[in-house]
């Protein structure tokens, strides 16, 4: 996430990246799959969530469940706000949250105020 503060995009290097990360931790099962065009794809609840995650999330943020938060509060070091609970496509109420940093992180991160207001958001 701190590389979009010195990302320049080539037809609009005025423009800030506004990129948006989801992440939720659990099982998935990885393969390749097809045989013109092979493809290396992840399977499962995990990657559905936290592709719910992502597109629930806002720009220039990460959006975590609370599950990779709790993995992450194990680890120790992160931290953390908790967004509450919203309503996700598929899973129904879940308890989020937003990771701002971590202790030793030195890369300076975007400014929330060069991100896309939540009107400005496609939310799926």
């Amino acid at each position: 996430l701190s590389s979009t503060t010195t990302f320049k995009i080539r037809h609009q290097p005025e423009t800030q990246l506004q990129l948006r990360i989801g992440l939720h931790s659990g099982p998935a099962v990885a393969g390749v799959v097809g045989l013109k065009m092979p493809r290396y794809c992840l399977f499962g609840d995990t990657v559905n969530t936290a592709s719910r995650m992502e597109s629930s999330g806002y720009a220039l943020r990460i959006h975590l469940s609370s599950f990779t938060k709790a993995i992450l509060d194990a680890i120790g070091g992160y931290d953390t706000d908790r967004r509450g609970e919203i309503s996700v496509k598929g899973k129904g109420q879940m308890e989020t949250h937003w990771l701002l940093g971590r202790e030793g992180f030195q890369k300076p991160m975007p400014d929330l105020a060069r991100a896309a207001s939540h009107d400005a958001h496609e939310f799926k």
